[in-house]
């Protein structure tokens, strides 16, 4: 005679449990594609129409974390957005994770697309990555934003380094991936948790989301070796700056409030001749996840040119 007070009584609690928030999707116009280029099989995600814009993720998540910012752009853009090689969906090559070479998969990306020249909008290793794309073909971009995180070798990188918050730059030796395995989540807690302003803004579904993106089979190498390659990436970019000089291409350098707000600046006046800066207010690292609507109303006009 219980069963069904019990039915009924489940059924009541489910509708007063509000569902379980999603990562926010991309709109459904955009289409996925795999771009084989460079030794790497890349994940990308291509919508809209217009002048086209790249958006480069960086660690701890994937090319998911900009759909806000897609779907902004997408109005007047065609919209390119990569998962990094060995991260999200794309491949997990044994090597060429210093970002010179994963320069050259964005290009491979863009010249598979026919897309001769683009914005970039880059957060974390992305912006790393987005250096050397700039540098290696400044033909190639109009306008770029880097989104608080530094440059291997450039400004004051050595200074950063000694930062204790920065521990995971130099986490490494034969037990690394041993040591993570299985526990994936145990470990991105730390960044999503430690880099936020608020840790609460980088939800569950969220973290559950790249958890099990950063579980699959090589991930978590492929993430290490991202930050392995940090002394060569700094010897690439002084090498970069010293033969060509800084970047001559407009540059918007966006901080978290709570992270490193106008040193983001700082950072690329050292490397640029034309930078404008920004602080994305009430947010720390997580930029898409804590204040996404003030994110995107910063990179909106200065890629309309305002």
């Amino acid at each position: 005679m219980f069963r069904p007070l019990l039915a009924a009584a489940a059924l009541l609690m489910a509708a007063a449990t509000p569902a379980a928030a999603e990562v926010p999707p991309f709109p459904a116009s955009f289409h996925t594609q795999e771009i084989t280029t460079n030794g790497a099989t890349i994940h990308v995600r291509v919508g809209g129409q217009g002048p086209a814009v790249v958006l480069l993720h960086g660690y701890g998540e994937t090319g998911d974390m900009w759909a806000p910012m897609a779907a902004d752009l997408m109005r007047d853009h065609t919209v390119v957005v990569p998962d990094l090689r060995g991260l999200g969906l794309s491949s997990k090559p044994a090597g060429g994770f210093d970002k010179k070479t994963q320069a050259e998969d964005v290009a491979g990306v863009l010249d598979s697309l026919k897309i001769a020249k683009a914005d970039l909008v880059a957060h974390d290793i992305g912006n790393m990555v987005g250096f050397a794309f700039a540098a290696q073909h400044p033909d190639r971009v109009r306008r770029f934003v880097l989104i608080d995180a530094p440059v291997p070798g450039v400004g004051p990188w050595e200074e950063i380094l000694k930062n204790p918050l920065l521990w995971h730059f130099r986490f490494g030796g034969p037990d690394m991936e041993r040591l993570v395995a299985g526990r994936e989540r145990i470990y991105l807690d730390r960044f999503w948790n430690e880099f936020s302003a608020d840790p609460a803004h980088f939800d569950e579904a969220s973290r559950e989301h790249y958890a099990k993106l950063y579980a699959l089979p090589g991930a978590m190498h492929s993430g290490f070796a991202q930050f392995a390659a940090f002394d060569q990436d700094a010897l690439d970019n002084r090498a970069f700056l010293a033969a060509h000089g800084k970047l001559t291409m407009p540059i918007l350098a966006l901080g978290g409030e709570k992270s490193f707000g106008p040193q983001m600046a700082v950072v690329m006046r050292a490397a640029a001749t034309d930078v404008r800066e920004g602080v994305v207010p009430a947010s720390g690292h997580w930029i898409m996840e804590e204040n996404p609507k003030a994110t995107v109303a910063l990179v909106r006009p200065f890629l309309d040119g305002k």
